[in-house]
C-alpha cells in the first residue's frame, strides 16, 4: 500500500535529494553550521509539502503547499550557492543537484498550476470574446491607425 504523495514523481525526488542533504551535510562544522542547518530544514521542506498538498482537496490548499514546496527547492538552491562560495560544497556536485532541483521546481510548477486560471464568462456582461481586460492603445497597432485616420495624426 502507498499513499497518494509516494506515487507521485516529484515527491520521490525530493526525498532522494533530502537523503543526499543529510549525507552531505554530515561533515558540515564550524562557519558553515547555520547554512546546514537551514539546508537541512529547507530539503525537508520539499517533501512534507508535497504530501501535504497533494493530501488537500481544494484547488487552492494544493497549490499553496506546492508553491511553498517549490519556495523550497529554489531555497536549497541557492544555499548551495553560499556552501559553495564558503567552500563548503564542490561547485560540480553542486550543480548537478541543482539539476535535480530545476526539475522539482518545474514538476511542483505544473502541479501548482492547477485552478490557476480564474476566468468569468464574458458574455454575461455582455461584451465581446475578444475584449481586452488591459486595454492598452499604445501596443494596439490597429488603434493607432484608426485614431491616426481621423484626426490627421502622424506615425
Amino acid at each position: 500500500m502507498s499513499l497518494g504523495h509516494e506515487k507521485l514523481d516529484v515527491y520521490r525526488l525530493a526525498i532522494r535529494y533530502v537523503a543526499w542533504v543529510f549525507e552531505h551535510s554530515e561533515r558540515l562544522t564550524g562557519m558553515h553550521r547555520h547554512a546546514r542547518d537551514q539546508w537541512l530544514r529547507a530539503s525537508q521542506s520539499i517533501p512534507l509539502n508535497i504530501a501535504e498538498g497533494n493530501g488537500k482537496a481544494s484547488e487552492a490548499d494544493r497549490r499553496k503547499y506546492f508553491e511553498i514546496a517549490r519556495g523550497s527547492a529554489l531555497e536549497c538552491a541557492a544555499i548551495q550557492d553560499v556552501l559553495v562560495v564558503g567552500k563548503g560544497l564542490d561547485e560540480l556536485v553542486s550543480r548537478k543537484r541543482k539539476v535535480e532541483l530545476d526539475r522539482m521546481s518545474a514538476m511542483l510548477s505544473r502541479l501548482g498550476k492547477r485552478g490557476y486560471l480564474v476566468e468569468e464568462d464574458r458574455a454575461g456582461y455582455g461584451l465581446d470574446v475578444d475584449f481586452d481586460p488591459d486595454f492598452d492603445p499604445d501596443f494596439d497597432p490597429d488603434f493607432e491607425r484608426a485614431e491616426g485616420e481621423g484626426n490627421g495624426a502622424r506615425h
